[in-house]
């Protein structure tokens, strides 16, 4: 365990640079009946928005086109950010094209030059938590309703 717990404002820099720099995360998700899963996912934080993509009718965007509530995990379990948020589902055609090309660039592979169909979903955060260790859990949530609280 680290000796001091960041700062706010240095937990929501390292938070950002997670966001940005980050290439996957852990999508989860629930059916309509509730069933969960959970899938990784290459994303483009872009704008305070997450951009994902997969494939049309995997579990994950059929549960993302039924029920806009997501959660993600990004970084490891003593450096984890925590994001709730909504999504809209956007089709290839709905992106600019300089939006799908950066997030070909940062995930490796382009989802609009596939043969099988793909969608986006551009996930809205409204609650960010983030933390290393036991003495940042005080004051783990940064953003809560879609605002900052730093």
């Amino acid at each position: 365990m680290t000796d001091l717990a960041r700062s706010l404002e240095t937990r929501k820099q390292d938070t950002l640079r997670h966001l940005t720099d980050t290439v996957d995360a852990w999508v989860s998700t629930a059916s309509a009946d509730g069933t969960p899963y959970l899938m990784p996912l290459s994303f483009l934080w872009e704008d305070g928005a997450i951009l994902l993509s997969t494939a049309l009718n995997n579990p994950t965007s059929l549960n993302l086109q039924a029920n806009p509530e997501v959660h993600l995990a990004i970084g490891g379990t003593r450096d984890v950010v925590l994001v709730v948020g909504t999504c809209e589902v956007l089709k290839p055609e709905d992106l600019t094209v300089e939006t799908g090309d950066a997030f070909a660039e940062k995930s490796g592979f382009d989802p609009r030059a596939l043969k099988s169909p793909y969608l986006y979903f551009r996930v809205t955060p409204t609650r960010i938590q983030a933390w290393r260790e036991v003495n940042e859990l005080q004051e783990r949530t940064l953003m809560q309703d879609g605002n900052w609280l730093i």
